[in-house]
């Protein structure tokens, strides 16, 4: 019988330091490789007061005229969730935005100072407008052409953060999705106040969105740039050269099995929402839809249900959170190929296996290129598992708006389902200082070589998976084996390690094979060493194991608040020879015959 050490703690906080003390301790310094990018951020830094004063000139804003559009032809359809809660506040002059809090009580909002980056890239990119449309009625109304009204008289030139590309992009998608019930019956001086404002915003964007930062930020701002062309109309030659432009982002974003190129499931189905909106637009303008753009459309559809658990919400990998069922079925419901999600994803770098309700995903791809990996996670091998619609085994998930006590803790190895070799994250956080500053947190480091198999076999599919981090540190490679039944009932897994003799440098190397724990699932320990796992419907799972285990203290931040949770910790140590440890989780009370692999 397994040794067992039950742990309970009470604070989320105390269970991010442990993590977050890992994490601080694989921070790293920048390389070489990174000088080119080091070198274009401290150029483009240094140029920006050149840049803004160029842009508020008279003459530049002259060079964005064009013909004024009288009216907006199409009102997207936008799937982002909204909610009347706020709204109630935002009539109430509190603006919470990016986890923070304003209150403006005199004057207008806009002349208040913000709390941080992210709460002002909010406030410009009108993320009040989706809400207050939902809410409708006057006092919503009135307060959305005042909002509107505030931010053309005190932005008429550009300034950032206001007028930076992918917060221009957000501003005018809210303003052609969410607008239309500030403009019906609207002041005839307002209305014309706004097209102008509208026409600008819109040269402005289409001059300046590859400035956008690499990735999703990118790729939204030359998605809005092809939906404001096609709702305004003022100039057709700028709806070519939109899509064009929204052609090469997808090439470089999308991967051809569908997935983004962060391998994050959240941000795929943020680019999937653009894509979705501006093949929509050129429908209801009566504009062909490139071939590149609506087969970007028809791989992303799988791809999103490859990442959907049974609740309907997504698998947290790569800084993504579980992002908004209802937003997804919104989605996916306007998805005309209906095309099925695959079992393999390589280009992605993802596993799924599927039986009756249950669905397991396996991580088994690297980091994403170094400028795409601002929130990428160091989670090779990590696994999320589902049964019956209810979330079983997590990852810890993303919290991209916490205080600094969180840096890099959620990003690192032990925030993940899978194992760890004396504490050691497999990717380093760029450690802070100047080239932090200039590149974001990205990541660096991280597994060379990855191999994976997949096998069917009588009683379901396997998946085998290695990966060599941890062969320089330590000379051991990590493998791990999965397979599910065909009912669904019993997931089977083993970690190996592999000393190499030729690459050891260390003695005995102190691991841990981690399964964190949805807060909802309920943890006791049965007469017999084993780990009962109950489901909120009632349905009870058990977790069989080999070795020493532990309960710890873990949390969970897939729906953007922090939540207490649970994780089982399988630990030993590997020397010389190579270690085993298989676990099971098996639905109790299922047929044994049917369950058996």
């Amino acid at each position: 019988m397994a040794d067992l050490t039950l742990t309970l703690r009470t604070s989320p906080r105390s269970a991010a330091s442990g993590v977050a003390r890992e994490a601080a301790k694989r921070r790293r310094g920048p390389t070489l490789a990174l000088i080119p990018d080091l070198w274009r951020a401290a150029l483009r830094r240094a140029l920006t007061p050149i840049r803004i004063a160029w842009r508020r000139n008279w003459l530049y804003r002259r060079l964005l005229k064009s013909r004024m559009p009288d009216r907006i032809r199409h009102h997207p359809f936008d799937a982002l969730p909204r909610r009347l809660e706020d709204a109630d506040m935002l009539l109430k002059g509190r603006f919470r935005f990016a986890g923070e809090m304003v209150d403006a009580k005199e004057g207008s909002i806009f002349d208040c100072p913000a709390p941080s980056r992210n709460w002002a890239a909010a406030l410009h990119g009108y993320d009040w407008l989706a809400s207050l449309s939902a809410a409708g009625g006057d006092a919503a109304r009135n307060l959305a052409i005042q909002l509107v009204s505030e931010w053309m008289a005190r932005n008429a030139r550009y300034a950032e953060p206001a007028w930076l590309p992918e917060v221009t992009a957000r501003r005018l998608v809210q303003v052609f999705a969410h607008g239309k019930f500030m403009l019906a019956n609207s002041d005839v001086l307002w209305r014309s106040k706004l097209f102008v404002s509208l026409r600008q915003q819109t040269a402005q964007l289409g001059r300046i969105a590859a400035e956008a930062p690499p990735g999703l930020p990118r790729l939204e701002a030359a998605a809005a740039y092809v939906l404001s062309c096609a709702c305004l109309d003022d100039n057709p030659r700028r709806l070519e050269s939109g899509l064009a432009r929204l052609g090469r982002e997808i090439a470089a974003q999308i991967l051809p099995d569908g997935g983004h190129v962060t391998r994050s499931p959240e941000e795929l189905l943020l680019a999937y929402r653009q894509i979705v909106m501006s093949v929509d637009a050129l429908a209801a303008v009566g504009v062909a839809v490139p071939p590149g753009l609506r087969g970007a459309r028809d791989r992303l559809a799988p791809m999103l249900r490859f990442f959907r658990h049974g609740d309907g919400a997504l698998a947290l990998f790569n800084g993504g959170g579980e992002g908004d069922a209802g937003m997804i079925a919104a989605l996916l419901a306007r998805d005309e190929v209906r095309g099925q999600p695959f079992l393999h994803a390589p280009h992605s770098g993802y596993q799924r296996l599927a039986a009756a309700r249950s669905v397991a995903i396996l991580d088994c791809g690297g980091l994403p290129p170094a400028q795409f990996s601002q929130h990428a996670d160091a989670g090779c091998l990590a696994f999320e598992f589902s049964a019956s619609g209810q979330r079983l085994v997590v990852n810890c998930g993303a919290d991209r708006e916490s205080s600094p006590r969180w840096d890099g803790a959620l990003r690192a190895t032990a925030a993940h389902s899978t194992v760890t070799l004396a504490d050691t994250s497999m990717a380093p956080v760029l450690a802070p200082g100047l080239a932090r500053d200039l590149l974001g947190p990205r990541l660096l480091g991280g597994p060379v070589r990855i191999e994976t198999e997949r096998h069917e076999t009588p009683h379901g599919w396997r998946v085998e998976a290695s990966h060599d981090f941890y062969l320089q540190e330590f000379g051991i490679r990590h493998q791990r084996e999965m397979m599910l039944s065909k009912q669904g009932t019993k997931l089977s897994g083993c970690d190996r390690l592999f000393p190499e003799p030729a690459r050891r440098r260390r003695g005995a190397v102190t691991f841990a094979a981690r399964f964190h724990i949805h807060p909802d699932v309920r943890v006791s320990l049965s007469r017999r060493g084993d780990i009962l796992l109950k489901l909120p419907s009632g349905e009870g799972w058990r977790f069989r194991h080999g070795g020493m285990i532990s309960v710890e203290e873990s949390v969970y931040v897939g729906q953007g608040s922090v939540r207490r949770a649970e994780q089982l910790v399988l630990s030993g140590f590997v020397k010389d020879d190579p270690v085993e440890t298989a676990w099971t989780f098996e639905q109790i009370g299922a047929d044994a015959s049917k369950s058996s692999a």
